[in-house]
């Protein structure tokens, strides 16, 4: 733990009165395990396919790409249970962002563990910049040309792959 993370943690600690209330002798060992990593701040993420273990990590924070918009996590978030939207998953360890692309599934928050369970993952490391950028404008256009309902459901769902894809690797 850096010492801005324990500084920070003892800002919170001191705003929610905890500090004030404790005994010198309870302050100090708290202080003591701050400094020695003894209490974490972080997240355990675990995000699995069908066919493997895609990461398992720590994160300080994570925004998942839910129905509803984009929800974030951090440490000591309240148990949750939520669907997941084909889109972008953004990590936060420290000060360094990871962007993850999630083709749609659910994430499950619980004692600062996030379980996301998805059809398929990628990191930008695996998407071509050039194809990601074809592919988004050829399922844009594709899109627009459509009439059928069947149609423009599947086209809506290769749109947001291809969306997601894209988005990817423009954050790099």
């Amino acid at each position: 733990m850096t010492s801005d993370e324990v500084n920070i943690t003892h800002i919170i600690l001191c705003a929610t009165g905890y500090l004030k209330r404790s005994k010198t002798k309870e302050r100090l060992e708290l202080l003591h395990l701050l400094k020695h990593k003894r209490i974490s701040m972080t997240l355990q993420v675990c995000i699995m396919t069908p066919d493997r273990v895609f990461l398992n990590q720590d994160a300080e924070e994570i925004i998942l790409p839910t129905n509803t918009g984009q929800m974030g996590v951090l440490k000591n978030h309240a148990p949750l249970v939520t669907a997941l939207e084909i889109g972008v998953m953004l990590v936060r360890l420290k000060s360094e962002w990871t962007s993850l692309a999630l083709m749609g599934g659910f994430a499950i928050v619980k004692q600062n563990k996030v379980t996301v369970l998805v059809n398929s993952a990628e990191s930008a490391d695996t998407v071509d910049p050039e194809q990601a950028e074809k592919n988004f404008l050829d399922a844009q256009k594709r899109l627009s040309q459509l009439s059928g309902q069947k149609e423009k459901v599947e086209a809506n769902f290769a749109f947001k792959r291809a969306r997601a894809r894209y988005q990817l690797v423009k954050k790099k």
